[in-house]
C-alpha cells in the first residue's frame, strides 16, 4: 500500500482509493464453505483468523498508512476489516494528509452471506471531506445501490463519490456510471484483484478455494458527471487508474440536474440522517 501511494504521488495524484477490504482482506471463503453451518469447528476457526488479521483504527497498520499519507500529501480512501473487541466491521476510512483519520465508515448494511462475518454499521461515517475543489464522499460495495444513503452525501455537495468493490468487472459496471448520471458527479470505482497465492495456506479452507479466487478481476473504472467513462473498467490488470477531473465540469451538469438542489423538493421529500455511534453501552459514572 505505501508503495502504490508513493507511485501515486510520483504521478502527482491528489486523492487515492483502496479497495473494500483491501487491508486485510474480503470474507470470500462464506459462501463456498457452507458458512452458515452453526457452531463448525472449522467455520470458527476461520473466523478466529480473520479477526485476528483485521486491524483497529488506533493500531500500527493505520500508523504506518496514515504517517505515509501525511508524508506525500496524498488524501487516501482505504478498505478495511476494522476490529472492534470480537467484532470485524467492513469499514471504509479516509485519510487526510493534514488530519490523519478525519472518518471511519462502517458498512450500513453487509451483503448476504456477509453478515455472517461483518458487524452492521452505523451513519456515523455518512461525511464528505474537502479535497482539493471537491467534496468527496464514498460508500462501499453494494450500499451504493441504497438511494437514501447516496442522497445523504449529495445533500452534503458530494462532487466526487468513491465506491469500493471486493473486486469484479460485473459490479462495478452498471453502478459507476449510475452515480454518475443521478448525483452529476465522478463517479470512482475502486476493485481489488485476489488469486488463489493470497490465501495463507493454513488457512482452514485452503485447498476448497482454488477456484473461487480468479473472480475477482478488479473491474476498477472513473466516470464523468456526465455519465460517460473516462476509464471503463478495468479487469485482470495490477495499476494506478488515474484521470484528471474539473469541478467546473460538476457545475456545468448540474446546470439542468441537481438531485439535492434545485431538482430537490425537501418540502415533499425530506431525509434525516442519524450520524451517532451505537456505542453497546453507556456508562454514567
Amino acid at each position: 500500500m505505501v508503495e502504490f501511494l508513493e507511485r501515486g504521488a510520483a504521478d502527482h495524484v491528489e486523492l487515492l482509493a483502496f479497495p473494500e477490504t483491501f487491508l486485510s482482506g474480503y470474507p470470500f471463503w462464506v459462501e463456498r464453505t457452507g458458512g452458515a453451518r452453526f457452531d463448525d469447528p472449522d467455520q470458527k476457526r476461520a473466523y478466529a483468523a480473520y479477526l485476528d488479521a483485521a486491524v483497529e483504527l488506533d493500531g500500527p497498520e493505520l500508523r504506518v498508512i496514515t504517517e505515509a499519507v501525511r508524508d506525500l500529501k496524498v488524501f487516501t480512501y482505504l478498505g478495511i476489516t476494522e476490529r472492534v473487541r470480537g467484532t470485524v466491521y467492513c469499514s471504509l476510512v479516509a485519510i487526510s494528509p493534514d488530519e490523519g483519520i478525519v472518518g471511519a465508515h462502517r458498512k450500513l448494511m453487509p451483503t448476504h452471506e456477509e453478515r455472517l462475518v461483518w458487524g452492521i454499521g452505523d451513519g456515523h461515517g455518512l461525511r464528505t471531506h474537502q479535497v482539493g475543489g471537491f467534496a468527496v464522499g464514498g460508500l462501499i460495495c453494494w450500499e451504493n445501490w441504497m438511494p437514501l444513503a447516496r442522497h445523504a452525501l449529495y445533500a452534503q455537495g458530494e462532487s466526487l463519490h468513491v465506491s469500493v468493490w471486493p473486486g469484479s468487472s460485473g459490479l462495478t459496471g452498471d453502478i459507476t456510471r449510475f452515480i454518475a448520471r443521478e448525483g452529476r458527479v465522478y463517479s470512482l470505482a475502486a476493485g481489488a484483484l485476489f488469486s488463489y497465492g493470497d490465501i495463507p495456506t493454513d488457512f482452514p479452507f485452503h485447498d476448497q478455494l482454488a477456484e473461487c479466487a480468479s473472480r475477482y478481476d478488479g473491474g476498477s473504472a472513473i466516470a464523468g458527471p456526465d455519465g460517460q467513462w473516462i476509464v471503463p473498467p478495468v479487469s485482470g490488470e495490477e495499476r494506478l487508474v488515474v484521470a484528471d477531473i474539473d469541478p467546473a465540469v460538476v457545475r456545468a451538469e448540474r446546470h439542468n440536474f441537481d438531485p439535492a438542489g434545485h431538482y430537490g423538493r425537501g418540502d415533499v421529500l425530506h431525509l434525516q440522517v442519524d450520524r451517532r455511534r451505537r456505542p453497546p453501552a453507556a456508562f454514567l459514572d
